[in-house]
Order: C-alpha cells, then structure tokens, then sequence
C-alpha cells in the first residue's frame, strides 16, 4: 500500500480525487490548493507522520510545478487561459 502517490482511500471508482478537485477548479485555485496541502504537511510533519508527510509534501510539490512547466490549464470559460504566470 502507497500512502503517499496512490493512498487506496482516494481513488474508488473510475475518478481520482485529485483529478475531480482539479476539475472543480480554475487553474489559479488549483495551484492554490496544492499549495495549501504542501504547507499543511510540512507544518506539521514533526508531530504527526515524520517521513511520510514530507513525502506527501514532496508529491504536492511536484504536482505544482508540473502545473507550471506543463503549462497545464484548467481554464473556465470565464477565465483567461493564459492565467499561469
């Protein structure tokens, strides 16, 4: 079991829950939602789950930065896409 990359408590039927967050957001809160869970993790990382929630802070990260060098958009059709700086 992963709990970090694939934690088997997110991912039930055919929708990841990260994709259907994605979805539900402009890219701007996305990227503002990743950045959240990674400093969720790193906040805490000392009293709750050591390694591990680094790791998922590192994955929150990551998944950041592919927003920015991947260009990736989730525009709305009330938002610009050219919305990553």
């Amino acid at each position: 079991m992963d709990n970090v990359n694939q934690p088997p408590h997110y991912n039930t039927g055919e929708v990841e829950c990260i994709q259907a967050i994605q979805s539900s957001m402009t890219t701007r809160q996305f990227q503002g939602y990743l950045k959240g869970n990674i400093i969720k993790y790193v906040w805490r990382f000392e009293y709750k789950n050591h390694q591990e929630d680094l790791r998922k802070a590192q994955w929150y990260l990551t998944r950041l930065l592919e927003t920015y060098e991947t260009g990736e958009t989730n525009a709305k059709p009330h938002e610009p896409t050219n919305n990553i700086e």
